[in-house]
């Protein structure tokens, strides 16, 4: 079978076409996986905002061991504090959850986290600070 140069022509602009066409398959394939990849990692906070987390952490260690109409005081005024000063307000969620865990622990509430929760939210609250050089440790509370 003899083909004519237009059939020529036919299949190589075919071959072409293709190219292209895997060529921008490719290309929105791995900028969709880029965009998803950064989607579901955590935001990156400054380090002033994880220095003040890591104060927070500390104070409120020393308050969960302490009588509870002080810890409740610490709680309000460190809130204000947080809410104020701190930009990044995902790790703000996750501190603010430490303060209120230091708050139950102080009153012996039943409700107290356990030190596997603790544990989950350092994970979370690390995932934040992870570019800023501060590193967060979050012991059990009411040690």
């Amino acid at each position: 079978m003899e083909t004519t140069p237009t059939t020529k022509t036919r299949r190589r602009n075919r071959v072409v076409i293709g190219a292209a066409g895997a060529a921008l398959t490719l290309s929105l394939a791995g900028g969709a996986g880029y965009w998803w990849h950064e989607r579901n990692q955590a935001s990156q906070a400054s380090a002033a905002d994880c220095r003040m987390a890591r104060t927070i952490i500390t104070e409120a260690q020393q308050v969960s061991a302490g009588p509870a109409p002080e810890a409740e005081k610490w709680e309000r005024r460190t809130a204000q504090r947080r809410r104020t000063e701190m930009e990044d307000g995902y790790l703000g969620y996750n501190i603010a959850q430490y303060e209120s865990w230091a708050v139950l622990t102080a009153q012996k509430s039943p409700e107290a986290p356990s030190a596997e929760d603790v544990r989950d939210l350092q994970d979370k609250a690390r995932g934040h600070c992870a570019d800023s050089g501060v590193s967060l440790t979050m012991p059990p509370l009411g040690a």
